[in-house]
């Protein structure tokens, strides 16, 4: 995710890193030179033409810019939806280490205190790898149990996993008296709470926007973008590829932002920083158990991932 301190409205029109600029630079290029190309070949290779003039382009660009901003708000509810579970996982993760350290009777350096805040530390990377296919095994052997870490390489859905083994933790709590039946329900709530958060984000990852929405847009922008040079070539003259660039660049580059935030767990630029957010539960639940916090992630310039 890009994150950039405010900047001037002059520094802000020269801003590159952090922009989908670069992205749709290529298209943008080839516009150019078909552009340049049309402007320069009017009335030579192509003397009879179907006359066009701005007024279509105008009417029909007004209704491309409605859709792609319906467009923009579906990808972006999905983006906002992911970041609004990841922070629920942050708070429920913060009251299940609460109530474990507070509710029981426990000592406070136990190992059964220590094994659950590990549960909790293992479960959010666990559910970060199966969002983004990666492989978790590194992660599960640092803060589990090498015999629980090995039994989990072959499982696929590792935080549903590790709910189970909260689950049995709690039980065993119970068993041993160190709960009771009303602690025990609210552990419970929170655990069913962690559950419900992996179902919703395997619900955004699993169900993306219709393809054929996209591939009927994807195809409508440029079909729109690459007809206007004929549409303003007339009008304009050499102005002709300086505007069509300017339009296009909006156009385009709504499309790729609405593209790359339809997916919020990747590893885009301005996808979700699930390493970041990941790295502040752990550290925020050593924390509260008194345990040494991990070292500080380093990151790229303006990027968190």
């Amino acid at each position: 995710m890009i994150q950039r301190e405010k900047e001037n409205w002059f520094r802000m029109l020269f801003v590159w890193r952090g922009s989908v600029l670069p992205q749709v630079l290529p298209q943008l290029l080839i516009l150019l030179v078909i552009s340049i190309a049309i402007v320069y070949l009017k009335g030579t290779l192509f003397s009879y033409k179907v006359p066009l003039n701005p007024a279509p382009f105008t009417l029909f660009g007004i209704a491309l810019a409605l859709f792609l901003g319906f467009r923009n708000n579906a990808s972006y509810d999905r983006f906002w939806e992911g970041r609004r579970l990841w922070g629920a996982l942050l708070n429920t993760t913060r009251s299940l280490a609460r109530q474990a350290l507070t509710l029981t009777t426990y000592e406070a350096k136990s190992r059964e205190l220590d094994d659950f805040i590990q549960y909790l530390i293992a479960f959010t990377y666990a559910l970060k790898h199966q969002l983004r296919y990666t492989d978790a095994q590194a992660d599960m052997e640092k803060h589990l149990p090498l015999t629980l870490a090995n039994r989990l390489k072959q499982v696929k859905y590792k935080p549903i996993i590790l709910i189970r083994e909260m689950g049995r933790w709690l039980q065993a709590a119970k068993a041993d008296n160190k709960i009771d039946t009303i602690v025990q329900a609210a552990f419970d709530g929170n655990l069913n709470e962690l559950s419900n958060i992996v179902g919703g984000c395997e619900r955004i990852a699993s169900t993306p926007i219709p393809y054929t929405y996209r591939v009927l847009l994807h195809r409508t922008v440029y079909l729109y973008c690459f007809l206007l040079p004929f549409g303003f070539v007339d009008s304009l003259g050499w102005f002709t590829p300086l505007i069509v660039i300017f339009i296009a660049y909006t156009f385009v580059a709504l499309e790729a932002i609405a593209d790359e935030i339809e997916e919020p767990f990747g590893t885009a630029p301005n996808d979700l920083a699930l390493n970041g957010m990941s790295h502040m539960i752990e550290a925020t639940l050593l924390e509260m158990a008194d345990k040494p916090k991990p070292e500080s992630l380093s990151h790229k310039p303006y990027l968190l991932d």
